[in-house]
């Protein structure tokens, strides 16, 4: 029997929160109910909470867990009672958020889990991983691991530290690209160890060029995992003479002749307009390219070696999520991936 009732950060509506009991939420007829495991930290978790001043929010994006029950009109066989799962939702904005006690999701929108992996560990697939996904096969429309390059195409991550980063270099490389890639001068081999054939010191002024000389001038696909301050620069003039496509992960226009930007939002994997962070209309192709996506990375799982963005577990579950945003927002939180494991939260049920 489940309970009717769970614990769960709500936000208060004055850029704070509080942990309170709530109802369960029931599943949509192709929705599933998981019951969350473990929840990982994003930056747009803390953000969202100080820009959309509403109350009554469910806070958290990334989680992992178990099926716990199915919607009536799910295909059969697509999903299973006690699947462990990972995935993504909208927190912040409603009344469904990671981080609680259960949660739903769309039944088709979820990454089936190895045997192997911890759920601490796959907690921060749902954003990173279906944001690369979308980088490099929605927007730049590069070969997966599924289906390797015959010949190495060069290709930019800039940012190979962050977690779409982390695993944007993994999935090029073992799709068969050459992968240039940037970080601080103590993360570069970090980096290398993921695959990376080049790294570059983001913040030597000659990088750009360095890297369009690495490339040999004909550099065309880059992925901008910052894409504020200087990187919308340092990405466009590090592309070669003709140009080329930047995949952004927040909305800019590059000023350069002949480099085409496309901002890529997680959110609009889940099939419906998004009004918060940023105006994004309903894609029905995105929502398909989604679908499609949560079982490559599944299968993918299942066949190569990928590394997770390193854990850092905090010890008080869901009662150590005011810490997590003060440290992110201090920007103590460097080629890591903050993650609480629900059941550490301080008077929970057994």
């Amino acid at each position: 029997m489940l309970p009717t009732t769970m614990k769960a950060l709500v936000t208060v509506g004055d850029g704070s929160f509080q942990l309170k009991e709530v109802v369960v939420p029931g599943p949509g007829a192709d929705q599933i109910l998981v019951k969350v495991v473990a929840a990982a930290q994003n930056p747009t978790d803390w953000k969202t909470l100080l820009l959309h001043t509403q109350s009554g929010n469910i806070l958290g994006c990334d989680f992992a867990g178990t099926i716990v029950q199915i919607g009536t009109d799910v295909p059969a066989g697509l999903r299973k009672l006690g699947e462990r799962v990972a995935g993504v939702v909208h927190g912040g904005i409603g009344p469904n958020g990671a981080y609680a006690e259960y949660v739903v999701a769309d039944a088709a929108l979820v990454i089936a889990l190895p045997d192997d992996m911890t759920f601490e560990n796959a907690a921060q697939l749902g954003v990173a991983g279906l944001t690369t996904c979308q980088c490099l096969y929605q927007c730049l429309r590069l070969p997966t691991p599924l289906a390797p390059a015959p010949v190495p195409d060069d290709i930019l991550i800039w940012s190979g530290t962050s977690a779409t980063g982390q695993y944007a270099v993994q999935f090029a490389k073992v799709a068969g690209l050459r992968v240039i890639s940037t970080a601080s001068p103590g993360n570069i081999d970090f980096v290398k160890s993921l695959g990376a054939d080049e790294v570059f010191d983001y913040v030597d002024s000659k990088t750009p060029k360095r890297i369009a000389a690495a490339a040999g001038g004909t550099l065309k696909y880059a992925v901008d995992c910052i894409s504020e301050g200087m990187t919308p620069n340092q990405v466009s003039v590090s592309l070669g003479k003709d140009g080329g496509t930047i995949a952004t992960l927040l909305p800019y226009k590059s000023r350069r002749k002949g480099v085409d930007t496309v901002f890529i939002l997680a959110y609009s994997a889940l099939g419906k307009a998004v009004e918060f962070p940023f105006p994004f209309p309903q894609n029905s192709e995105h929502h398909e390219n989604a679908k499609m996506y949560c079982k490559l990375i599944s299968e993918v799982l299942s066949k190569h070696t990928i590394k997770h963005v390193p854990v850092r577990l905090y010890p008080n579950g869901l009662a150590s999520v005011e810490l997590g945003f003060e440290d992110m927002k201090a920007g103590k939180v460097h080629a890591e991936k903050i993650t609480y494991r629900i059941s550490d939260t301080p008077g929970l049920r057994e």
